[in-house]
């Protein structure tokens, strides 16, 4: 079935039309915001310009929500989610705003850092939302397609916010003022974003049960993750799908440090920061044309195989993306790999959400995708540690990529081990007080 023919399937839902509005949107900003982000961090020529620079800056990033994104999970199983999705666009607004204010008038500085930390780490507690709400605004026989179609398309969104951001820094001469408009776009859409939650009802995202006061909820923050740790290893089939997500998520966070010092010091001029950030912006567009390609397949594999035999293509997919980059660091070799790595990442992301949610209860599913989230983060920190040992400055050495192609192949094997027959193994009796069985 054709991405239109998909779309017009699930978009009859008027409750999946305003969601995936909003996420449109809040995503939209997303790119322009972290354009923003990647001018400043990456692409300035006086600032990271070693592996170990770029993977540092990476680790600043991701590592702090690693630890703080747990605490994400049993909120959302009793806060509304709309409420979240409302307000934390809205947070995003002022933060964004803020970060423009200090850009022009006191410049980067430790300030900056410390907003920009904050502010990515709502977007992955609002994309954690909006991964949890969607079982509740489409019927679960369509769950797949509509997980085919709002995650990549909410990223085609995103490079979307990303080319903006790039047109608008290109069309303002260089400086502070350059910066600071690209994130006061960014607010613009953030707020649209918040606008646009209003359109759904309080209560239509769920929870379905809600209980306790704050202090108490977070104080039980350990014991309800652990809970629900309990209950995906006991269904097995959760447990498994983001097992081998993290591990994907290790290996493409590789890649793409990999491919931000490739585009920097060895496609372009070290020295003139637009044309490594042009380099690297191309190569980010072909390999999210490779995300959309998923679009496309994912479907039609899925009515041919079972969504664990699907992750086993793409992790094939991925064993090739690397082995082409042993090859050569030829631009068209490296752009041929980044699209092949797209479609594996986005094939295998679009089936894992979609085990996920199927073999998740509802009173769990925050706790699942706050687990979702701190792997996620984890596994590109640990990747930021790998890169800035094993890669060169210009990111590229045989060795490492097929090392990478190696542990793919492994992942492989485990996973076609641990997955079984891809069926979920009844609900635990521990947790059949708290969560209806599936």
């Amino acid at each position: 079935m054709s991405v239109l023919g998909d779309l017009k399937t699930v978009a009859v839902h008027r409750d999946f039309r305003k969601l995936f509005a909003v996420r449109l949107v809040s995503q939209c900003g997303d790119g322009m915001f972290q354009v923003g982000l990647a001018t400043l961090f990456f692409f300035s020529p006086e600032r990271m310009a070693t592996a170990a620079d770029v993977a540092a800056a990476f680790a600043v990033l991701l590592l702090p929500f690693t630890v703080v994104g747990p605490f994400a999970g049993p909120l959302l199983d009793r806060w509304r989610r709309r409420q979240v999705l409302l307000l934390g666009n809205a947070l995003r607004v002022v933060l964004a705003l803020t970060l423009a204010v200090l850009l022009v008038t006191v410049g980067v500085g430790p300030a900056v850092y410390v907003l920009a930390l904050v502010t990515l780490g709502i977007n992955r507690f609002l994309l954690s939302a909006l991964s949890a709400g969607l079982p509740r605004v489409v019927p679960q026989e369509q769950l797949l397609m509509a997980n085919t179609l709002t995650p990549t398309l909410g990223a085609v969104s995103a490079v979307t916010g990303a080319v903006l951001g790039f047109a608008i820094g290109r069309l303002v001469p260089a400086g502070p003022l350059k910066d600071g408009l690209v994130l006061v776009c960014a607010a613009a859409l953030f707020g649209a974003a918040s606008s646009l939650a209003l359109r759904l009802g309080k209560d239509q995202l769920g929870p379905e049960l809600r209980a306790g006061r704050l202090l108490a909820q977070l104080r039980s923050t350990v014991g309800d993750l652990g809970e629900g740790a309990r209950y995906l290893v006991a269904r097995r089939t959760p447990a498994a799908a983001l097992g081998v997500m993290g591990v994907h998520r290790f290996l493409y966070g590789a890649n793409f440090i990999a491919l931000i010092l490739i585009a920097r010091n060895l496609l372009s001029d070290p020295a003139d920061a637009d044309a490594g950030l042009a380099t690297f912006g191309l190569l980010t567009g072909i390999s999210f044309a490779g995300n959309g390609l998923a679009i496309v397949l994912t479907p039609l594999a899925h009515e041919r195989m079972a969504p664990a035999t699907w992750v086993l293509v793409c992790l094939g997919l991925g064993v090739t993306s690397q082995l082409l980059l042993v090859t050569s660091s030829a631009f068209g070799v490296v752009a041929v790999a980044a699209a092949v790595l797209g479609l594996s990442v986005q094939g295998a992301k679009i089936a894992v959400d979609t085990i996920v949610q199927r073999d998740t209860a509802d009173a769990f599913r925050g706790r699942a995708f706050a687990l979702y989230d701190v792997v996620y983060n984890a596994a590109f920190v640990g990747a930021a540690a790998l890169a800035a040992v094993a890669l060169p400055d210009t990111g590229w050495s045989r060795g490492a990529f097929a090392a990478l192609a190696a542990a793919y192949v492994v992942t492989f094997l485990a996973f076609r081990a641990v997955s079984g027959d891809g069926r979920p193994r009844p609900t635990p009796l521990h947790a059949s007080t708290s969560a209806p069985g599936l």
